[in-house]
């Protein structure tokens, strides 16, 4: 049987993008308040739509939690997927597969619950960044053993993503700001660059960019290394700024 469908206007109120700030439950002692959620990648509106016409026609036995490893476990496997792409080209296929199994996970766990009226935000804040953080651990391992990117590169893009992520989550508290994309890319516009790049490699193993001698995930990597490197020189002094204002010593 499905849940009762809301209104899609009463939920895109509360999908990414829009303020959500309430105490979590009367009965608790905590004041916590859910953050501000900021997203506006390329996707974000068709996404959003497309979240709530899946939560709304998901059948009730499926809750957010089996989405959530859906989303974990898929992301293992594109790790798992990668390394076998050392012997085989066809497993980036497979990997590019089970990156869309991710995409449906990830994405779906927090609207199914928003849709159902079944939201944990401190439960599932906490779980879903501890998993991307391992995912993220996953797929920098794969790929570094796949021989498609120097480990080298892989290793700095982890560096550089598990850095921009602490920043958000530090902001996220601080701020009450929870920053979902920069520069109008998201997780699923990264998904879909890392896609293309899948099938680029599948059709040729031996893909590089033109006129250079990089190989394709190599040269790609470099550019996420630069571009997270370079968000975090601009962010990071801009809230430590903000926050030196609002808490200024009086005289």
């Amino acid at each position: 049987m499905f849940q009762k469908q809301p209104l899609l206007a009463d939920v895109l109120h509360n999908t990414p993008g829009h303020v959500q700030v309430h105490p979590i439950s009367s009965g608790q002692a905590t004041s916590f308040r859910v953050a501000r959620r900021h997203l506006n990648g390329l996707s974000s509106e068709l996404e959003k739509r497309l979240l709530i016409w899946l939560a709304q026609r998901i059948p009730a036995r499926v809750n957010s939690d089996h989405l959530t490893g859906l989303g974990f476990i898929s992301m293992f496997l594109v790790g798992a997927c990668y390394a076998a792409a050392r012997w085989s080209h066809h497993a980036l296929l497979l990997s590019t597969v089970f990156l869309a199994l991710n995409w449906l996970g990830d994405s779906l766990d927090g609207t199914l619950a928003r849709v159902r009226k079944r939201e944990r935000p401190r439960y599932g804040f906490y779980v879903d960044h501890m998993l991307d953080a391992f995912g993220a651990l996953f797929l920098a391992g794969g790929l570094a053993i796949s021989g498609y990117v120097d480990w080298r590169v892989a290793s700095g893009v982890l560096i550089a993503f598990l850095m921009l992520s602490t920043e958000v989550y530090l902001a996220t508290y601080t701020l009450g700001v929870f920053r979902l994309s920069f520069g109008g890319l998201g997780a699923t516009e990264l998904r879909l660059v890392l896609a293309a790049g899948n099938i680029a490699l599948w059709r040729n193993p031996l893909a590089g960019v033109p006129h250079t001698t990089y190989r394709l995930f190599d040269f790609g990597g470099c550019i996420a290394i630069a571009a997270l490197s370079v968000m975090l020189l601009i962010i990071v002094p801009r809230h430590v700024l903000q926050l030196y204002r609002e808490e200024r010593w009086k005289s």
